[in-house]
């Protein structure tokens, strides 16, 4: 009687399931209607190398084959978007003051910034997903001048158009991290190596760091410097992929989106496909997997020490999984986690939210650690005033140093796109300095109006998207390597 029975149970649960399933399919396909319609540069998607293809390559065949990719999109894309004029503003227009191709320098493309005499090192920068290596020019200027000769591919996928991230995978990308480290090698074989990674980029590095660990013929970086790191995602991601299926009936082909925007942007995609926020996840816990392997035959005591900068309030990063499933898991190495703080002066502390009040005691409560730990927050009982509270690993006593700025009384937070670029910078920054021009200087937008009359939400036009603090963060860097 018991076996008919757990039959049934089983039975009725399977086409719950499935009703479950349907429903939400349906609710995305009736979503798709919010969503615009697709343009050619969502559905054109350039052949980038494969993994296998990137690990037989040099840097100047990456070189040829981007260049090639760039030609075609030229031949097949901007001559055609161009011609008829249905894109004034979009970086696909030759005739827009966005075009790539018109403005100062096209930061769509791998570059490398030798330093002056001969190198002291060498650095790699790996920049974000949908970004390009526009995100680290400033990082690798500096760097460059201070000796480094500083290496920065552009990622499978990035700088040519959204549709290209419906394919690519985190699998080139980490190819693409090994060829460039390669190339570094090649130009500096015996001075130190330094990887810099940003958002998806710092994921990237730290993978990369841990199959060195096991694999002696992958250079080892001596530090890592990770900038608002891809470390967790929202579980959203792990399921990403379930939202694309309708995408295979041609009808429903926006599912395979998740946002669907003008691309104004000259260095990074609006546009944002549902198989890259899956890789996202696929890296993330590939990451993890990793950690897990090296910490189980004692290879983690190995790890290059890590010094990483992470907006307390952060969207597109999990905060809490920078804290315990990156710094909680290091060995006493000498690594440092920098956390700018929420704007907690009195005139906006009142509008925060509870829960992002308490998340940095919740978070980091007063504790000895095995890295340091150094917090950028307003002083308490001085107005505006910015410090920097570091404790030291295995310490309870906190330093403060003073920064001598103020915190900006418009913003109330960082973001997680802000950290890498300074108040300067002539697209994102809030007081772009003059002499170069990209187009649009996005940074300085404050929109107002009514609600529902924008493509973009007014949510993304205020983020914060330049960091005010960014000479202690370069400060910081430079004192590392």
């Amino acid at each position: 009687m018991r076996l008919p029975r757990m039959r049934n149970v089983m039975a009725w649960t399977l086409v719950l399931l499935l009703l479950i399933a349907v429903a939400l399919l349906g609710v995305r396909i009736a979503g798709l209607s919010s969503l615009p319609d697709l343009q050619p540069w969502h559905r054109l998607v350039p052949q980038e190398l494969e993994a296998d293809e990137l690990d037989q390559a040099d840097w100047q065949a990456y070189l040829a084959a981007e260049a090639a990719i760039h030609q075609r999109l030229q031949r097949e894309l901007i001559e055609p978007v161009t011609a008829v004029g249905v894109a004034p503003f979009s970086r696909y227009s030759s005739e827009s003051p966005v075009y790539p191709g018109k403005l100062p320098q096209d930061w769509n493309r791998s570059f490398i910034l030798p330093p002056a005499g001969a190198p002291r090192g060498v650095v790699v920068l790996l920049h974000g997903l949908t970004d390009s290596p526009y995100s680290l020019r400033h990082i690798a200027s500096y760097l460059s001048e201070q000796g480094l000769l500083a290496v920065v591919p552009r990622m499978p996928g990035h700088g040519t158009v959204p549709g290209a991230l419906t394919a690519a995978r985190w699998e080139q990308w980490l190819a693409a991290t090994r060829l460039a480290v390669r190339e570094a090698r090649r130009q500096v074989p015996d001075g130190p190596l330094y990887l810099i990674g940003y958002s998806n980029g710092g994921a990237l590095a730290l993978r990369y760091s841990l199959a060195a660990l096991e694999d002696e013929r992958l250079a080892m970086p001596q530090r890592l410097v990770l900038i608002s790191p891809m470390v967790g995602v929202t579980r959203y991601a792990r399921y990403a992929g379930l939202a694309a299926l309708p995408a295979v009936l041609p009808a429903f082909a926006k599912s395979a989106w998740m946002n669907v925007l003008p691309e104004f942007n000259p260095f990074k995609y609006n546009s944002f496909p549902v198989h890259a926020a899956r890789q996202t996840y696929e890296l993330t816990h590939e990451v993890q997997r990793a950690f897990d392997a090296a910490e189980a035959d004692g290879r983690l005591q190995r790890l290059p020490p890590v010094l990483a900068f992470q907006s307390l309030a952060d969207s597109t990063v999990s905060t809490p999984a920078v804290v315990r499933d990156l710094f909680d898991r290091l060995p006493a190495n000498g690594s440092e986690l920098v956390v700018f703080d929420i704007n907690r002066s009195q005139a906006v502390s009142s509008l925060l939210r509870a829960d992002m009040s308490s998340l940095l005691e919740e978070l980091l409560p007063p504790a000895e650690r095995d890295y340091d730990l150094t917090v950028v927050g307003v002083a308490p009982e001085r107005g505006r005033a910015v410090e920097a509270r570091r404790t030291a690993a295995g310490s309870l006593q906190v330093q403060r140093q003073p920064l001598g700025v103020d915190y900006p009384s418009q913003l109330f937070s960082l973001s997680h796109v802000a950290l890498p670029f300074p108040p300067s910078d002539p697209l994102y920054g809030s007081d772009p300095a003059p002499g170069e021009d990209y187009g649009v200087a996005l940074g300085t937008l404050a929109p107002r109006g009514e609600r529902g009359v924008l493509v973009v939400g007014l949510d993304s036009l205020q983020r914060a998207t330049s960091n005010p603090f960014y000479d202690y963060l370069r400060e910081r860097i430079d004192e590392d390597l």
